[in-house]
């Protein structure tokens, strides 16, 4: 991927903090968008947060672009561009003296941000010109919904469908960092009536025509489970076959 004009946008996830945890990333450079996502059967929101941020640094080329990674997470923000520092002169200790939770994570993204202590902080942080600019979470930033959605689904153990493909195909639009109707065809979306529920509980597959008999399935189900909506035939369709293909 090639270091131009290259927008991020990373969010994590954990069920009961710690507990099952997704993280999602969207990266779009040199006119091209890839989505990226993964899943830690025991984890906290704080380090999938991390790691989400970590997997987009990744995955760009070092050079000298200009990138702007958009969090949700002032954990993320306030870590690299403040915190860190301090941290590293302290030989990773806290104010408190106490030792920094998730060292090995902070270590990592700072090695792939290319940022070091004696390093003058600017608008731009670090050798490889990033900007960590905070956006609201939960705020209708399509950039940011769209990355919550793959890392709680990746936490849910979930199906989804990554894309990667032209940045004039995809359906998100990455320049909006403020909210501008997302929330609004999601609302849209729920409102389609559900032609069925699927769920795969320990590996034993069921489709339901209510959700109040499939939420009695999958409700306080601890393990390997998955259920979702589908919308028509075709959709459920195209939701077995993932499914049973990831089997």
């Amino acid at each position: 991927m090639k270091d131009n004009n290259i927008i991020i946008f990373s969010d994590g996830s954990a069920r009961g903090n710690p507990g099952p945890g997704g993280w999602g990333a969207v990266v779009c450079a040199d006119e091209k968008v890839i989505e990226l996502g993964g899943r830690e059967a025991h984890t906290t929101n704080n380090r999938m947060e991390l790691t989400a941020a970590i997997e987009a640094l990744s995955l760009i080329k070092k050079g000298g672009a200009d990138i702007i990674l958009n969090t949700d997470s002032a954990y993320v923000v306030n870590g690299i561009t403040k915190w860190v520092y301090g941290w590293q002169k302290n030989n990773w200790k806290t104010s408190e003296k106490e030792p920094v939770v998730n060292k090995d994570l902070w270590e990592e993204l700072i090695k792939v941000a290319g940022i070091n202590s004696s390093q003058i902080k600017s608008q731009f942080d670090g050798a490889r010109k990033i900007k960590w600019n905070q956006i609201g979470g939960h705020v209708g930033v399509p950039g940011n919904e769209r990355c919550d959605e793959i890392a709680t689904s990746f936490a849910d153990n979930l199906a989804v469908k990554l894309f990667n493909g032209k940045a004039s195909s995809y359906e998100y639009d990455l320049s909006d960092t403020k909210g501008s109707g997302i929330k609004k065809k999601a609302k849209k979306q729920n409102k389609i009536l559900a032609y069925s529920y699927l769920s795969l509980v320990h590996g034993v597959l069921k489709i339901d025509k209510t959700w109040a008999e499939c939420e009695k399935r999958v409700k306080g189900v601890k393990g390997d489970i998955k259920f979702k909506k589908a919308v028509s035939a075709e959709d459920e369709k195209q939701i077995l076959k993932e499914w049973l293909n990831n089997k």
